[in-house]
């Protein structure tokens, strides 16, 4: 019962946070609304700042999941092949 109060409560907090208010959607620009409280972004830095954040973001998803798929190393003495060499 207490798991099942708690996991409401957070249900509802991320609700919360998650969707705007309606004061705060009209004052968004139209991309981001809906989505965020507060004012948007006030300048083209803002925007600037975004974009970059952004881009590393997806890059390093890029990275790490191509890694994961094929990570490359061919070396025999490497440490994976000890790990391997033992089932």
């Amino acid at each position: 019962m207490k798991k099942r109060i708690i996991s409401t409560a957070a249900a509802f907090l991320i609700y919360l946070s998650v969707n705007a208010c309606p004061v705060c959607e009209q004052q968004q620009p139209k991309l981001l609304r809906g989505i965020t409280h507060g004012t948007g972004p006030e300048s083209n830095w803002d925007w600037l700042i975004v974009g970059i954040v952004t881009a590393v973001a997806l890059l390093t998803l890029f990275q790490s999941v191509r890694y994961l798929v094929r990570p490359g190393e061919k070396n025999s003495n490497h440490i994976k092949h000890s790990i391997l060499s033992q089932s």
